[in-house]
């Protein structure tokens, strides 16, 4: 699971306990001889000199030996200075995603989040203004990469515009449910997996005041926590129930987060 309720900023020791292949200096050993190595550490300073600093940091685990150390990454990034004060008191700051590897596979790529004070939880935005921002390691340079954030900057007012909008949505109750099965929908896509309707009532579970009623806002970051955290059960393809597990791999987290979100907004149409 992405943690996105993390308020410290961290220090480069932190970051390097939580993932070592960030300060890498040297790219691996298969790359092709045009590649130019840019290590994520030389992003993360150029970020702090725009305001934007370290939250959290993670890599997957490498499934060999030879790219150990050079694996894909993740950097979560906050700019105290910027924030969307939406209706209700309901803060929210927003976060740049910044994902990458040293093996010559994957550009740099900056994807949109939000921070929810409420309820300390973290969304991915999903919507045709804010696809991902890549950025190759050929001919990086700083002012592209201010250039690229600044972008991303002028486009939150359309987060607020688009949160506002859920948060003056009412759900019908038949509208609700169909919310809940559409996101678990979600979930298990792809798998032999399963679920009953005391799945449904269980991702509706309220964790908090602030997220009781039935605003599309308020309903989505109930649903979309509880999927994301594992409160629900499930059925395997052998009819056994299980409890879900929390999502702790980043990629999975990102992909899954963005799609909810994208779905949610439907029902904002």
């Amino acid at each position: 699971m992405l943690d996105l309720e993390k308020s410290e900023f961290l220090n480069d020791a932190q970051i390097k306990e939580q993932a070592p292949c960030v300060f890498n200096e040297k790219p691996s050993a298969e790359v092709s001889k045009h590649y130019t190595h840019i290590p994520t550490s030389k992003v993360i300073n150029d970020m702090r000199t725009l305001g934007w600093d370290v939250v959290d940091a993670k890599e997957v685990k490498a499934r060999k030996n030879s790219t150990k150390g050079f694996q894909k990454h993740l950097v979560v990034f906050r700019n105290p200075d910027v924030q969307i004060d939406g209706k209700g008191g309901d803060t929210v700051f927003p976060q740049v995603l910044l994902t990458n590897s040293h093996d010559g596979k994957n550009a740099f790529t900056f994807t949109a989040g939000l921070f929810r004070m409420i309820c300390e939880n973290g969304l991915v935005i999903s919507t045709t203004q804010f696809e991902d921002v890549k950025m190759r390691h050929m001919g990086y340079s700083f002012e592209e990469l201010q250039v690229k954030i600044k972008e991303m900057v002028e486009k939150l007012p359309l987060t607020v515009e688009s949160m506002n909008k859920m948060k003056e949505i009412e759900l019908e109750e038949e509208s609700i449910v169909n919310l809940a099965k559409d996101l678990l929908d979600i979930r298990v896509k792809d798998t032999n997996n399963s679920y009953k309707n005391e799945a449904i009532d269980e991702v509706l579970t309220t964790q908090r005041k602030e997220d009781e009623g039935n605003g599309l806002w308020e309903v989505f970051n109930t649903i979309q926590e509880n999927i994301i955290n594992g409160n629900f059960h499930y059925n395997t393809e052998g009819g056994k129930e299980r409890q879900a597990r929390i999502i702790k791999n980043f990629k999975q987290d990102i992909d899954l987060n963005r799609k909810m979100f994208a779905k949610a907004l439907e029902y904002a149409c």
